[in-house]
């Protein structure tokens, strides 16, 4: 079996205007979760301008192979640590690594913010993404319900950086 090259994993270029082939990459990505989590995922009210207007309020990093987006990553600085609100990498690449990639650009970022933890919530349904994040050294912090659920929906993890 011939070994994969990994994508070459950026930050979001400034002049970056590929807006539609984000988009479409983030609802591939998301995709899965139609029917598996209740409330919908957010990625079908994203649009492109909406994309281009929170990559303006985040640090995005962009995972690239052979001139074509496979994954990205969003994360919003915050006074301590940096939120993630937005991983996503091409379903058809899944078990390659790329969404580790993408958090450990997000890691060494933060680190060299001065943050001491990077913080992301996933849905209680998605089993899979609590084992991988807590393969990449994540912990559960916390359980909360959406508005109008008598039940908990999402699962805050952290990671302590060191």
């Amino acid at each position: 079996m011939d070994q994969l090259a990994a994508p070459l994993v950026i930050e979001l270029p400034p002049d970056f205007a590929e807006w539609d082939e984000l988009l479409a990459l983030i609802r591939r990505a998301f995709a899965y979760m139609d029917g598996v989590i209740d409330p919908p995922s957010s990625a079908h009210r994203l649009t492109p301008e909406g994309l281009s207007h929170k990559a303006r309020q985040e640090t995005a990093f962009l995972a690239v192979e052979n001139g074509r987006i496979v994954g990205c990553v969003f994360a919003l600085e915050r006074a301590k640590d940096f939120y993630v609100g937005k991983l996503a990498v091409d379903p058809s690449l899944q078990g390659r690594g790329i969404g580790g990639r993408l958090m450990r650009a997000v890691e060494d970022f933060a680190g060299r913010r001065g943050k001491n933890a990077i913080e992301l919530q996933t849905r209680i349904e998605l089993t899979e993404n609590h084992a991988t994040f807590a393969r990449l050294g994540f912990r559960e912090t916390e359980r909360t319900a959406h508005v109008g659920y008598d039940r908990p929906t999402s699962i805050t993890m952290r990671k302590v950086l060191s």
